[in-house]
């Protein structure tokens, strides 16, 4: 009898762009489960970043830090194996590690229902492997989620108003423009189904997106995906530190305050046909 193949959806896009609550909204449908940036803490820390996460949790702080199941890490019936198993084998390669994750996620009985298609989410924005990874037994499918440059710059540019910085929105501006125009290449590059979803359909209309999505995936929509925070059976370790705040967490909201301050310079930069192009094609998909 053949195996089936198991189902990875990796959500893609610029960091600060929804991809926590994404990832914890989809967590909270029956047949998905949620892995946080799970390449991240999956990837062998360089010998400078012995004092972050990645590489502490595979110490001391796996007694400490705990994962959306409530569990410490260290007990998390999930991570906690894997983060044992890894520091002997870190010299392996990412698809190695990524298999002994989704063996420990099997074995917790959390990725267990049946027949029916079950998938598993990673949302580490910054890795652009897994995407190009040739793998028989994994079905790679991929969401890019994309903010509106009006909105993130926004976002991204508070700390440079504070300080009364000259354009603090020209840095953002220009990190929006060449992040998301990189990946939008690389995903079109790299053979694997790509469903683009912009940060402001998911808030503003989450029932439609999310039934979108669920239909991309082929399995039915629940309802309980609009309540994240109270149904979501994800095991994430490493992201958004929103995942544990009960008010953010509790359902999908839009931040309109960008809309109550002056005109920026990413409002004017919409001006130009370039960036206003692909602002519409990824962010509003259905406009093209």
């Amino acid at each position: 009898m053949n195996t089936p193949k198991r189902r990875l959806l990796l959500i893609r896009g610029l960091g600060h762009s929804g991809t926590t609550i994404l990832d914890l909204a989809l967590g909270a449908h029956s047949q998905i489960t949620g892995l946080g940036e799970a390449v991240r803490l999956l990837e062998k820390p360089s010998p400078g970043d012995s004092h972050r996460g990645p590489a502490q949790l595979r110490e001391h702080l796996r007694h400490q830090r705990r994962c959306t199941c409530g569990q410490i890490a260290a007990q998390c019936p999930v991570w906690g194996p894997v983060l044992e198993w890894l520091p002997e084998h870190d010299d392996l390669e990412l698809s190695v590690k990524l298999r002994r994750l989704l063996d420990a996620l099997a074995e917790s009985g959390a990725g267990a229902s049946g027949d029916a298609p079950h998938w598993v989410v990673d949302s580490y924005q910054d890795d652009l492997q897994l995407q190009n990874l040739k793998a028989p037994d994994l079905e790679i499918r991929i969401l890019h989620l994309t903010r509106d440059v009006r909105s993130w710059v926004h976002s991204r540019s508070r700390d440079g108003r504070r300080h009364g910085r000259w354009l603090p929105g020209l840095v953002p501006l220009l990190r929006w423009c060449r992040v998301n125009a990189c990946q939008d290449r690389s995903l079109q590059r790299c053979g694997k189904p790509v469903l683009r979803i912009g940060y402001e359909q998911l808030a503003l209309s989450p029932k439609q997106t999310l039934r979108r999505i669920c239909e991309w995936l082929d399995i039915a929509w629940e309802e309980k995906m609009l309540v994240p925070i109270k149904h979501s059976s994800s095991h994430i370790l490493s992201g958004n530190r929103m995942r544990f705040d009960a008010q953010k967490s509790s359902s999908i909201q839009y931040d309109y305050s960008w809309m109550q301050s002056p005109s920026g310079l990413a409002q004017f930069c919409l001006l130009i046909p370039w960036i206003s192009h692909l602002n519409r094609r990824l962010v509003y998909p259905s406009a093209d």
